[in-house]
């Protein structure tokens, strides 16, 4: 489960932002998060319950994670599709010469204090 060594991450940047701003206390963290991105929504946030309380910044601190659509591009046909849905594979022309667009993303897009 590597979403605890994410959780960690996530709070020292936190932590680092909140020392050159003179924060005490954060009240919620919004993650935007790609749902290709390898993180499990649920197993992250069980994580992060058991984490924050031990940081006294961010005791009691909210998690709110905004997903972000997985979108493939196309090469050949030059069309987007739900990545998802159809995978590598374009579904409109069968193409294996694709991209992925968006969803695998990982950022922190909000602190609030």
């Amino acid at each position: 489960m590597h979403e605890l060594g994410v959780v960690f991450k996530v709070i020292d940047d936190i932590k680092e932002v909140a020392a050159e701003n003179d924060i005490t206390k954060v009240e919620s963290v919004t993650l935007q998060l790609g749902k290709v991105s390898a993180v499990i929504p649920n197993l992250l946030e069980d994580c992060w319950k058991w984490a924050v309380d031990r940081e006294e910044l961010m005791k009691g601190c909210e998690l709110v994670i905004e997903p972000i659509e997985a979108i493939t591009f196309c090469e050949d046909c030059k069309q987007e599709y739900d990545t998802i849905q159809h995978g590598k594979i374009c579904p409109n022309c069968g193409s294996e010469h694709t991209y992925l667009l968006q969803g695998n993303e990982f950022m922190i897009k909000e602190i609030s204090v």
